[in-house]
């Protein structure tokens, strides 16, 4: 079996109720219109100022090619399309292998990444991405730019994801066998080189950064495998999160691209590439005007290590981090909820050898603000490994700085923890505590709970409904580590703690650090007089 490609006819009655409407427009045109005086119309400043674009497409578009991909037969590739009996479509979201340990968006249902198989026929429903068994025959189609004129093209790795061939189309229609030179998942991009008999037309990055919202920008690309096609818009937000990866920072832009237009160039009006077509949020398949693409000043470094050495080696620190919220912040006394939470320190990683501790608050890297916790991550993996690092953390009521060499990030960053850890676990009897039910961490329910050995504290056995931690998310099988920052290693230890945090009217903050499925975060909670959070 094999899928064909995508049928025109759902675009059918589009055209045609764009012809319908452009009738009216002509008849409206050339009827009479009824004036008040017969001064001259003259353009509006706005309108004399909007620019065209056809000196722009000129010069950029013999660099914009399609690229299609035979994937391999029986891979599996995510779909979003669950209600549709054709085995192809775009995936949704984050896609495999994207986004682990991310938070999940109300969004993500809706983000296309245009994985566009042929057999499909427009639209798509609302799935959930879940792998499929491939056609014999499958393709996937996308877009991509010459970046080199001996041909290096730049495009998205869900274009050639699990494919064993990978065609490059010209816009004059010439086909050329491309070969994989080096792939990033993380950031969703790839490269491809084919041997040029010539020197090829080529296109220069542009600086994302220096681009602002409501900059003009325009989208090339290969929308549903229609060839070359050109659609203007602007920036219409920065800096978007949607939770494909660790590394998210997208440009909105309000231009028209659809499935097909993957790793097709956004260009600003100097013919420059600022960002990578990568995302849509759409309900339907087809674009509301609110796509996503990768900034340039992200995928050149990307782009250049493919190129260079195949693959890409980023920065690693070695912490486990997360979001500062409002009552994070009170409960560390932090002037306001911006920063990086420390919940964990890798063992042997360069945060543990320069002295971080769980807790810490890391609120500069470098010289960079880190507003957010997912700023960290970026500027990071950015800076070249060896190079020393200052950064700025909050610690105790007060700024501090660690100096950190920077090592290559392993391959699986969850490197295994001491697990000669003492496992004894202590004395104590169960007892409740603000509405929890605790219990000693003992050997057999360290081992019934598949606790790490170096993990130490208290096991949440029940929460009542009432208690007001309930809604922090606590519940049965949790680790209670510590709080406010003091280690608990019994139930009693939890209990004192928390009456502890109450201040003489009843009030407090309550920080507690806890430990599932072997990952710690931090949670925490403003008491008021009647003990209710």
């Amino acid at each position: 079996m094999s899928t064909v490609l995508p049928s025109a006819r759902p675009v059918g009655p589009k055209l045609r109720f764009a012809t319908f409407a452009a009738g009216v427009a002509l008849a409206l045109a050339f009827a009479p219109v009824a004036r008040a005086d017969d001064a001259p119309i003259t353009p509006s400043p706005m309108a004399a100022a909007l620019p065209s674009f056809a000196p722009l497409v000129k010069k950029v578009m013999p660099a914009v090619v399609n690229v299609s991909s035979n994937i391999k037969p029986g891979a599996a590739v995510a779909s979003d399309d669950q209600d549709d009996d054709q085995d192809s479509g775009p995936r949704i979201g984050p896609g495999p292998g994207r986004g682990q340990g991310f938070p999940q968006s109300p969004f993500d249902e809706m983000l296309r990444r245009f994985f566009e198989q042929q057999g499909r026929g427009g639209g798509g429903g609302g799935g959930q991405g879940a792998q499929r068994p491939r056609a014999e025959h499958a393709m996937a189609l996308g877009s991509g730019f010459i970046i080199d004129p001996t041909g290096y093209i730049v495009t998205n790795n869900h274009v050639i994801e699990n494919a064993d061939k990978v065609t490059v189309t010209f816009q004059d229609g010439s086909e050329h066998p491309a070969k994989i030179v080096g792939r990033d998942t993380k950031t969703d991009l790839a490269v491809l080189k084919i041997d040029a008999p010539k020197p090829l037309p080529y296109v220069a990055w542009g600086n994302s950064s220096a681009e602002s919202v409501g900059d003009w920008v325009l989208a090339v690309g290969n929308p549903f495998g229609l060839g070359g096609s050109v659609s203007p818009g602007f920036i219409s937000a920065r800096s978007r999160d949607i939770h494909a990866g660790p590394y998210d920072d997208f440009l909105q832009i309000d231009a028209s691209i659809n499935r097909g237009n993957s790793g097709g160039p956004t260009f600003n009006l100097d013919g420059q590439v600022i960002g990578i077509n990568t995302a849509i949020y759409s309900p339907n398949g087809g674009s509301v005007g609110i796509g996503f693409a990768i900034p340039s000043d992200l995928a050149k470094p990307v782009v250049d290590q493919i190129r260079a050495h195949g693959k890409v080696e980023r920065g690693w620190l070695g912490v486990q981090i997360q979001q500062v919220t409002p009552d994070i912040a009170k409960g560390l006394g932090l002037p306001s909820d911006t920063g990086a939470l420390v919940a964990d320190v890798t063992a042997g990683g360069p945060a543990a050898k320069a002295g971080f501790h769980q807790g810490d608050v890391i609120l500069s890297f470098n010289g960079h603000p880190i507003d957010k916790v997912r700023d960290l991550p970026i500027v990071v993996a950015e800076t070249p490994v060896g190079q020393k690092a200052d950064v700025k953390v909050w610690r105790k009521d007060a700024n501090t700085t660690l100096t950190a060499e920077i090592a290559p990030m392993p391959d699986n960053p969850q490197v295994a923890l001491n697990s000669k850890a003492d496992t004894t676990a202590p004395a104590a009897k169960a007892s409740t505590a603000m509405g929890l039910k605790l219990s000693p961490l003992t050997d057999e329910l360290r081992q019934r709970l598949s606790v790490r050995k170096d993990i130490k504290g208290v096991v949440v056995t029940g929460v009542a409904d009432d208690s007001p931690l309930t809604e922090l998310g606590l519940q049965r099988g949790d680790v209670i580590e510590a709080i406010n920052q003091q280690p608990v290693t019994t139930p009693k230890d939890v209990a004192d703690k928390l009456g502890a945090a109450k201040d003489a009217k009843g009030n407090g903050h309550v920080l507690i650090l806890f430990n599932r499925n072997g990952v710690n975060q931090y949670v925490a909670l403003s008491l008021s007089a009647d003990g209710n959070g």
